[in-house]
């Protein structure tokens, strides 16, 4: 498995837009600095596979794109979800923690089904092992 980032995102506080970013900051144990989930125990960093948004898409029947997930970070390769899977990303060494199942808030953000759309297609949430920068662009590859 080796990619790239193709989109990242961040959210100051809960059910905030999602809003671009051409680069992010992580701190090791902590997260994205300035997204909600910043200092979070195990949810530092979310990332998604831009291929099971398309296929969300095709069931769903309408776009599903990436800040309608309010997932972090995009990427155009498959996503771990076993627990302890290790990727970097960029410059930042990332461990699953469990799947990033799609919420409610999935109703109103993709519309009516987008939730259902999702499941098991929601990205993966992960811990923060290392600080560094991820960049649009940057590569992605095993950990």
């Amino acid at each position: 498995m080796e990619g790239t980032v193709i989109a990242l995102y961040v959210a100051a506080e809960h059910h905030a837009a999602m809003e671009p970013r051409e680069s992010i900051q992580v701190e090791a144990g902590s997260g994205i600095v300035g997204d909600r989930y910043h200092g979070s125990r195990h949810r530092h960093v979310t990332v998604q596979s831009a291929a099971d948004l398309d296929a969300a898409a095709a069931d769903l029947g309408a776009p599903v794109t990436p800040p309608m997930t309010r997932r972090n970070v995009t990427v155009d390769v498959p996503v771990p979800t076993e627990p302890g899977a290790r990727i970097v990303v960029g410059e930042v060494l990332l461990e699953a923690v469990r799947i990033a199942a799609p919420c409610r808030i999935m109703e109103t953000s993709i519309g009516p089904g987008g939730r259902v759309a999702l499941r098991r297609r929601g990205g993966t949430a992960f811990r923060a092992l290392s600080s560094g920068t991820i960049r649009v662009g940057d590569p992605v590859r095993p950990g």
